[in-house]
């Protein structure tokens, strides 16, 4: 196994969406790394410390040693897989060299998910989710603009000779999107784990039904085959989410409430700010 290159980098993270697009591209790039795991459900992301590296107090956000010699901080995870692929894929493994029309097709597709299929889906999976109360129309708001941002991926998807985003291969535009449409749907598509085929998703957690959107989910389980997702993924915790597309929705419901409280008491201390 070739060995890791070595990094000033420390990784603030928790196995979210935006969590594990980090430590993919770390791991895709065969990067040694520091992983700091943030204790959300303490809040920790909100201390004093933590605020000095990210002041929006959100995970992901790495630190390293610049050119300078002094420490730098990157935070927002989009930020954060620009700087990597910069700093440190001048193979351009991952990426392409800056300028190239590859560049910037690859920027775009960064930009959609950051302004759009993040925050869209995140909201979904709140008002389906974690929301006090069911409200239809926040449900349905949600819900369908994501299931439209997986429509636009999946048609982009089709034209693809690679069945990559951008050009023919693995971009940071992947690296970015690969999370939320992990955690999002049920899917018909044999899971793949520890290397193996199990049983099929049930379940739909952001009420998205991957079996929509063919290419789409044939990119999924595509990328997920590759070492440094199935590394990635797993930083700083186990992931989850293809486990959880297995239990019913009464069960998901039970999961989803032992969140609840803490992210109601979190947007409550927000609010005080």
């Amino acid at each position: 196994m070739a060995s890791k290159t070595k990094t000033d980098i420390t990784l603030y993270t928790v196995g979210t969406p935006n969590g594990i697009k980090a430590s993919i591209v770390l791991e895709e790039l065969g990067l040694d790394y520091k992983v700091y795991p943030i204790k959300m459900t303490d809040n920790e992301q909100k201390e004093p410390w933590f605020l000095e590296i990210n002041p929006n107090g959100r995970i992901p956000a790495i630190t390293d040693t610049f050119t300078d010699g002094q420490q730098i901080r990157i935070f927002e995870s989009g930020a954060i897989l620009q700087y990597v692929v910069d700093r440190y894929d001048k193979d351009h493994r991952i990426s392409y060299p800056y300028g190239s029309r590859e560049y910037w097709e690859t920027t775009s597709w960064l930009m959609w998910q950051m302004g759009g299929l993040g925050p869209m889906q995140g909201q979904a999976n709140h008002f389906k989710r974690y929301a006090p109360e069911k409200i239809e129309y926040g449900i349905n708001r949600y819900v369908n603009e994501t299931r439209r941002l997986y429509r636009t991926m999946d048609t982009h998807l089709a034209k693809s000779t690679s069945g990559y985003l951008v050009g023919d291969k693995v971009t940071v535009a992947d690296i970015s999107c690969w999370g939320w449409v992990a955690s999002a749907s049920k899917s018909p598509f044999p899971i793949f784990s520890q290397s193996t085929y199990t049983d099929k998703a049930l379940t739909e957690w952001a009420g998205v039904d991957l079996s929509e959107f063919p290419h789409l989910e044939k990119w999924l389980f595509k990328l997920l085959e590759r070492p440094g997702f199935e590394k990635g993924r797993n930083v700083p915790t186990p992931h989850t989410a293809f486990e959880m597309a297995k239990l019913s929705e009464e069960e998901l419901e039970e999961k989803a409430s032992g969140s609840k409280a803490w992210v109601q008491k979190g947007m409550k201390e927000d609010a005080k700010k």
